[in-house]
């Protein structure tokens, strides 16, 4: 065991070392802090497709830390394998006197991170997880009664009228210092199973450009007119401090979104069985078709539809669908073809690049009406009108569908009126 005391910091969803809450708490120690990041095995073995561009993001995120730490006499320590046993193998090396990271909100990120805790519990060493990718979690914004939200509009309103320019502050932190180790080329792609993709990291850039016409273009998917930060939101390459002071200054319409993605993940915290299960319960009743050649049919975009069809086919090819299509294209699944939400969830969960699981979950039960949110269920999205308001020149279908409007496009595989009747018929069966 080396006998010097270090404080291990826990890279995760967080991968930036600026304005990084848990990182700048570790430093704040005064202890010389060991960077680690670990690719967790369980959850990369899950990973169908071996050209990831999620992986390969996170592979060259960390490769430009690890760069910034050669700067300072450090390295970035990179695993492959069992979180807890990798931690085990550390505790057995290093001197530990606390362990930091950033707090993750998922169902089997609580558990595997109350797995590590009680291992190091028993050895007296503090693990201490830290609010960093949200401005309000867990218990810190609830009802009156002490009950969380469960509908977005009040916890949207209380969400702004809590938040202080404390809030949104950066919380970066001078001192401090990394364990000083030879520079180390992080764990090769190849060593934990996957391949390059096409994918070229970029730093995650703020664009006022963008962000201040947001409310103006941002459902129309032919216009650059979101902010592609998904993906950065998501792996933590951009700090949500930095993204909600933006947002406040330039567009009142991008921090509402924001707030979104947070009241989603206190909703999966509060009610981890919408993992698996509709939030209102009474919606699991329903009867969904789940015809397997309709599903194969909206998954390579040959729906007959263009916005739906030129949707799946954005997402095929690059791993993004623009918002609004997202919408279009789910609410199509779940209630024109009646096949079960959790099927479309599941697709978006191989195929996006910003998949996020309580935005995921918390979307398409938004769109199949079985939702937290007071969406009703006979609200179903005409494909037709959706085109004709944001697609009406047809820009952004034909940039997907070359064939579109020849004779090798299909027909519509089904006629929205005839689809409508059909799901409300459905919905009120299950519902009583």
């Amino acid at each position: 065991m080396e006998e010097s005391k270090i404080v291990v910091f826990w890279f995760r969803r967080d991968l930036r070392l600026e304005d990084n809450a848990g990182l700048s708490r570790a430093l704040a120690t005064g202890v010389p802090v060991l960077p680690v990041f670990i690719f967790d095995e369980d959850i990369l073995q899950q990973l169908e497709d071996k050209s990831d561009r999620r992986v390969d993001y996170i592979h060259q995120a960390l490769t430009g830390i690890n760069k910034e730490l050669k700067g300072v006499g450090a390295t970035l320590n990179t695993f492959y394998g069992s979180p807890l046993a990798i931690f085990k193998t550390l505790h057995e090396k290093y001197r530990i006197h606390e362990i930091y990271c950033n707090r993750d909100y998922e169902p089997k990120a609580i558990q595997r991170d109350r797995s590590i805790f009680e291992f190091f519990k028993t050895a007296g060493i503090p693990f201490k997880a830290i609010k960093d990718q949200v401005i309000f979690d867990k218990n810190e914004l609830l009802k009156n009664d002490g009950t969380p939200y469960t509908v977005y509009t009040p916890y949207a309103k209380k969400w702004r009228a809590k938040l202080t320019s404390r809030d949104d502050q950066p919380l970066d932190y001078k001192g401090g210092c990394f364990v000083q180790q030879a520079y180390n080329q992080i764990i090769t792609l190849e060593k934990i199973g996957f391949k390059k993709t096409d994918f070229t990291f970029e730093p995650p850039q703020l664009s006022a450009h963008i962000i201040d016409s947001y409310d103006k273009y941002r459902d129309y998917p032919a216009l650059a007119g979101t902010t592609n930060l998904g993906i950065a939101l998501r792996f933590g390459t951009i700090s949500i401090r930095q993204c909600v002071a933006f947002a406040r200054r330039h567009n009142e319409v991008w921090l509402s979104e924001l707030i979104w993605r947070e009241f989603f993940m206190q909703i999966l915290y509060h009610f981890p069985n919408v993992v698996s299960g509709s939030f209102k319960k009474k919606y699991d009743g329903i009867q969904w078709r789940n015809n397997e050649a309709e599903f194969e049919r909206w998954c390579k975009g040959e729906t007959g539809y263009p916005l739906v069809d030129a949707g799946m086919r954005q997402l095929n090819s690059t791993g993004y669908m623009h918002n609004r299509v997202r919408m279009v294209a789910a609410s199509f699944l779940c209630k024109h073809l009646l096949i079960d939400w959790r099927w479309g969830e599941a697709y978006f969960a191989q195929k996006l690049n910003d998949y996020d699981l309580s935005a995921n979950n918390g979307n398409w039960q938004w769109a199949a009406g079985c939702g937290c949110d007071a969406a009703p269920y006979f609200r179903v999205f005409n494909p037709i009108i959706q085109a004709e308001k944001f697609d009406k020149k047809q820009e952004y279908s034909r940039q997907w569908i070359p064939e579109l409007g020849s004779t090798t496009y299909p027909e519509p595989m089904i006629a929205h009126s005839f689809a409508r009747e059909r799901a409300l018929k459905t919905y009120t069966a299950a519902l009583g």
